[in-house]
């Protein structure tokens, strides 16, 4: 599957609030979750913390999704 581009503005945005702004969860909430059920993984790596910092080129994946900061 093609990787979905998430443009940023800023020099970073923090793994919860990437998955809320590219629509793969409905809140907060469900992030933490599922980030701290070590279902997401960081450039290749599972993460398990909601306020990890990311920044253009990194790469994220989660339920069969793939997304680059650009």
């Amino acid at each position: 599957m093609e990787p979905q581009s998430v443009s940023i503005t800023t020099e970073y945005i923090k793994l919860e609030a990437l998955l809320k702004l590219a629509n793969l969860v409905s809140s907060g909430g469900e992030a933490k979750c599922l980030i701290q059920d070590g279902q997401v993984s960081v450039n290749g790596q599972v993460c398990r913390m909601r306020g990890k910092k990311l920044r253009p080129g990194d790469r994220v994946a989660f339920a069969g999704r793939e997304l680059t900061v650009q």
